[in-house]
């Protein structure tokens, strides 16, 4: 296997760009936030808890600024979208939640799906006039056991599997990005669309399941396995900066795409479905009445 030797370290100069990342108060999306302020990037938290935001945004040295977004509430994502104004040069869709007890959105979406896919899906859609570069969202290792079951998307037939369901949303999530980037070139757009994935990365998002013994294995998981959250930010901030074909995937580089540097990674064979990722376009705009505004984008390149 071809190792990677990049780190942020690498960073080009993003003075002058301004930076969306969402759940950006904690674990990678923290990372990914003081790292690209610290290379000059205007950085927009956009989080839940705006005093948990705060908080984060006093550890970071450079320009930011925080933001109340919830992507559980399509009214939350909606609003965000409306009082966004001028250019935004790269938008990360980081947030996600992992193997909560089963639950619904405020719109009634099963909590993974609403949460990871819906809720970035309307975001990245109601932003994209403004968006001038890149969008990069955050998948996971864990698309690999996903499956997208569009009869039955947000498991109202289904017996609830919390692990499934978040395979499903990691899954999505590169299906999302396949489709957004035909849609792109399809109207003429420069903009890309990424995904990455931090290998098992040691942060909070593996202690809200709500059972004690499913925390515990993760805990013990990531002593033994996991790296830090420095280090899995890594692939998210390649993904941001270099020179990459639109549709690209970065994960780490080492063994089982666990552990590592950044580099280009593979996918299943659904994640690169291009009819599944269409049929899943649809049904997301169908759920969130959100839909690409192929008429608006050329705003984004003359503002």
């Amino acid at each position: 296997m071809t190792k990677s030797s990049w780190s942020s370290a690498n960073l080009p100069s993003f003075d002058g760009k301004t930076v969306v990342i969402t759940g950006a108060n904690s674990g990678i999306g923290l990372v990914t936030a003081r790292e690209l302020a610290r290379v000059g990037a205007r950085v927009v938290l956009a989080v839940r808890d705006k005093t948990r935001g705060a908080e984060a945004a006093a550890t970071i040295d450079g320009t930011t600024e925080v933001r109340a977004l919830d992507l559980a509430d399509l009214a939350s994502v909606r609003r965000f979208a409306d009082e966004w104004t001028g250019p935004l040069d790269v938008l990360v869709n980081n947030a996600g939640i992992m193997v909560p007890p089963k639950g619904t959105t405020k719109d009634g979406f099963e909590t993974q799906f609403g949460t990871n896919h819906l809720g970035h899906f309307a975001l990245t859609n109601l932003l994209l006039p403004h968006i001038t570069d890149r969008v990069v969202t955050v998948s996971s290792g864990a698309h690999r056991g996903g499956t997208i079951k569009l009869d039955d998307l947000n498991w109202e037939t289904r017996d609830y599997n919390r692990t499934a369901a978040y395979g499903q949303s990691k899954l999505a999530n590169l299906l999302f990005s396949l489709e957004l980037q035909r849609r792109l070139d399809e109207a003429g757009s420069a903009v890309r669309a990424h995904n990455s994935h931090p290998g098992w990365a040691a942060t909070n998002l593996q202690s809200h399941s709500g059972n004690r013994v499913l925390n515990a294995f993760m805990a013990i998981g990531n002593k033994l396995l996991a790296q830090d959250s420095t280090a899995g930010a890594q692939p998210t901030l390649y993904a941001v900066s270099q020179d990459l074909p639109g549709g690209s995937y970065v994960g780490p580089d080492g063994l089982l795409e666990m552990r590592g540097n950044p580099k280009l990674v593979g996918r299943t064979r659904e994640a690169q479905d291009a009819d599944l990722a269409k049929k899943l376009w649809t049904a997301s705009e169908e759920l969130t009445g959100v839909r690409f505004p192929a008429d608006a984008l050329s705003g984004a390149q003359s503002e």
